[in-house]
């Protein structure tokens, strides 16, 4: 992939693989500053890298491939049924967009770690953990927020680039979790994508092996990057 790129690219250290066991994980992690612009990433994005917090990467593992990006056709989908009946659980619920964060998100993050994900290498959720994952002083950032009544039950921190969205992380209220808000905040980000008419909305990698992130072929059509090429989600 490096030669590809006429780009500063480093190599990080191997360390244990977060999603299968028994493998290593290695990134290549750009240099470049030049890269660092929403419309730097999304070249980038088209070569299968990703943010996390001010830094670009994407796993280049020693024996491994599993790691495949996936990215939503917004202008094309359309909600299936099962979609349809989410959405409308939460119909009275209001969407609000951000581009800044507010107070009320980290206390909401923290106990969304905490409850659901204290087996995680995330836990415990910590503020600073929480601004180096998600807040990027480079990026345009949408935070599409849920809101029932005066409380806010859900956050998709959502990069915004020219042609496309990126949906970097959600986190919702546990005692909303019967209401799939997880499904729920993927919809709304590519209802935010349809209405700023962009074309793509990346959802990271997909591990077919991995039963946690097999959730992000639900929603088609959608392309996966394998071998370098974006081919069509059967």
């Amino acid at each position: 992939m490096a030669q590809h790129l006429p780009i500063k690219i480093g190599l990080s250290q191997r360390f244990p693989c977060s999603y299968l066991d028994e493998q290593e994980e290695q990134l290549l992690v750009i240099l470049d500053p030049l890269c660092y612009t929403p419309q730097g990433f999304e070249a980038l994005l088209q070569h299968g890298f990703r943010r996390s917090g001010e830094q670009i990467y994407r796993p280049h593992c020693p024996s491994c491939t599993a790691c495949e990006s996936v990215r939503i056709l917004a202008s094309e989908f359309t909600p299936s049924r099962s979609q349809k009946r989410k959405l409308n659980k939460v119909k009275e619920f209001a969407v609000h967009v951000s581009h800044f964060e507010r107070p009320e998100y980290y206390p909401l993050y923290e106990r969304y770690i905490n409850e659901r994900h204290s087996d995680g290498s995330m836990y415990p959720a910590e503020r600073s953990q929480f601004e180096s994952f998600l807040l990027c002083k480079w990026m345009n950032i949408a935070f599409i927020e849920l809101w029932h009544q005066e409380r806010l039950i859900g956050v998709a921190v959502t990069d915004v680039m020219p042609n496309s969205l990126s949906a970097i992380y959600t986190f919702f209220d546990p005692d909303y979790e019967a209401l799939s808000l997880g499904s729920v905040m993927i919809l709304k980000q590519i209802e935010h994508a349809q209405k700023l008419a962009k074309d793509f909305v990346y959802l990271g990698y997909q591990i077919d092996d991995c039963r946690k992130m097999r959730y992000k072929l639900q929603y088609r059509p959608a392309q996966r990057l394998r071998a370098d090429a974006w081919i069509a989600v059967e």
